[in-house]
């Protein structure tokens, strides 16, 4: 385990939902000082858009309280930066500002050599001018797929990106297979799971949520975002299939979907803390990942898979390649008429003893040990590193 390390990471807001960025770097800082750098932004913001308005005001609101310590070794910093990724002149500006900021920080926080991690490929712009002595690029996500972002410049930023950092790790295998071309050091990681966390959906002291009071079982629960991965018509046909099935989204609506207000027994519950996800997962009786399958889903890793299952959940997922290598804890579906049918067969695998096999597998998938893969391959490239300077 990596130890005393200065680290300072590029990455999504630290407000927003954990994530891959939250879990790994919470668990870094248990034996290393963390400085976590709000989102330098990837793409433009749209002034016609009230999310990118509401978050340039948080950005505002933040900018100028410095960093502030969300624990013991773990602070949370909002850079003053212009959102232009693509502009070369907001970008020299930028590394101005991020050079002079981050001296007077790390000055106030007793850091001085430190690793720079960064999870966004727009900061290739700052890489080898901040003074790092190790540079690592965790790789989530197939940017050049992604909706909303000029896809091309990214990609081209992150072969740029993945060809100058020490390591680079991908938290998929395809994701794997496009870095390992420009850099020998690129190490499949995948996601892991805060499996005491979503064990507890399995204790009797866990009540169900308030909110799926009086909701007719069985429930199909789905938890996080709803955006342009996910299939909205497969859950139409849902809803559709078994009037008797109530369809239950627990999370942030990102895409019109009032096609599916016409369905009594799909409800949208919204946002909920990350805390008390484990009092809908004992309400849930299957947890479903409706993804569409195209080439950026092809790329993706959900956590959601290990999180219903250390919540002992039956799931059934359409046919991601990241899935499918569990096919042996969870079904698996190729179209929308095999989904319902998988859905129906889950439904009676529901035994006490089938709740706590699934859950006790993930005890090996646990975000503590995935994280010490990582620091081991961090550590013997940087000794690596040190005997060839």
């Amino acid at each position: 385990m990596m130890t005393g390390e200065n680290i300072i990471c590029f990455a999504k807001d630290w407000d927003d939902d954990p994530t891959s960025n939250t879990h790994v770097m919470r668990l870094l800082s248990r034996n290393n000082r963390v400085l976590w750098l709000n989102s330098i932004a990837m793409r433009a913001p749209k002034l016609t858009s009230g999310v990118d308005i509401f978050r340039i005001g948080r950005r505002l609101r933040s900018v100028f309280k410095g960093a502030r310590q969300v624990d013991t070794n773990l602070w949370v910093l909002s850079p003053l930066v212009l959102p232009l990724p693509h502009s070369q002149i907001a970008v020299a500006l930028n590394r101005m500002i991020l050079r002079m900021t981050l001296w007077w920080t790390r000055r106030q926080l007793g850091m001085r050599e430190f690793q720079l991690w960064t999870f966004l490929p727009s900061a290739i712009e700052y890489i080898g001018t901040l003074g790092e002595s190790l540079a690592i690029y965790y790789c989530t996500d197939d940017w050049l797929h992604a909706a909303g972002y000029d896809g091309v410049k990214l990609r081209a930023m992150e072969y740029r990106l993945g060809a100058n950092t020490d390591i680079v790790f991908a938290t998929a295998s395809p994701l794997q297979e496009i870095f390992i071309k420009v850099n020998p050091e690129t190490h499949l990681a995948r996601h892991g799971v805060d499996q005491a966390h979503f064990a507890k959906a399995l204790l009797p002291a866990t009540s169900v949520a308030p909110e799926l009071e009086g909701i007719p079982l069985p429930i199909l629960g789905l938890i996080g975002f709803i955006d342009e991965r996910v299939d909205l018509e497969l859950i139409g046909k849902l809803a559709a299939a078994n009037r008797s099935w109530t369809v239950v989204i627990v999370g942030k609506i990102h895409v019109d979907v009032s096609e599916l207000e016409k369905y009594p027994n799909l409800k949208f519950l919204g946002r909920k803390p990350y805390d008390r996800l484990p009092e809908f997962c004992k309400g849930f009786s299957v947890g479903i990942i409706p993804f569409l399958v195209n080439e950026y889903t092809r790329h993706v890793n959900p956590i959601k898979l290990r999180e219903y299952l250390s919540a002992g959940l039956p799931v059934v997922s359409t046919n991601l390649p990241e899935v499918s290598i569990y096919r042996g804890r969870c079904r698996v579906a190729s179209t929308h008429d095999e989904y319902i049918a998988c859905v129906r067969a889950a439904l009676e695998d529901n035994s006490s003893e089938a709740k706590a096999q699934r859950s006790e597998a993930m005890r090996s998938e646990t975000w503590e040990q995935k994280v010490e893969e990582l620091t081991t391959q961090v550590v013997r490239v940087k000794q690596s590193l040190a005997v060839r300077r």
